[in-house]
């Protein structure tokens, strides 16, 4: 019998983000069907997990806009929905399911989008940002040079 993973989302009105904790995880293989059918497996530590997902709406079909970056903890994807527009929720379902959650680290709400850096590049940023060598000091400009005196 397969582990049912812990699966973190979150989404902008054109993507789908999901992170999948597996430590560790080898053989991983993720499938996504146009319909929106996701499904997931890999070995950890001798465990096998997999998922299968219904997801609310179409997305686009696998390989055209589906990254997937696997790291040492878990398995980030970046899914390109077919229509751009913002998901009442992750599954067509509205069934609870307590292995997923919403990664608020990387939610934006819809008004908050076009403040947001849209058409981004960067699908799998983790929040951590390159040191740029002020040692986490914030800048606060002279207040007394401004005024002029």
């Amino acid at each position: 019998m397969s582990c049912q993973p812990e699966v973190l989302w979150a989404q902008r009105s054109e993507k789908v983000y999901l992170t999948i904790s597996v430590p560790d995880a080898e053989d991983v293989v993720l499938k996504t069907e146009p319909q929106g059918i996701l499904s997931f497996s890999a070995v950890a530590h001798g465990k096998s997990f997999s998922l299968t997902l219904e997801l609310f709406d179409s997305i686009l079909p696998e390989g055209s806009k589906t990254k997937t970056k696997v790291g040492s903890r878990n398995i980030v994807c970046s899914i390109q929905k077919d229509k751009k527009c913002w998901w009442k929720r992750l599954l067509k379902s509205e069934e609870k399911h307590p292995y997923i959650k919403v990664d608020w680290n990387k939610w934006h709400d819809e008004d908050e989008e076009s403040d947001a850096s849209v058409g981004s590049d960067n699908d799998f940023d983790d929040g951590e940002n390159e040191s740029d060598g002020d040692d986490g000091m914030l800048y606060l400009p002279d207040l007394e040079k401004l005024r002029g005196k």
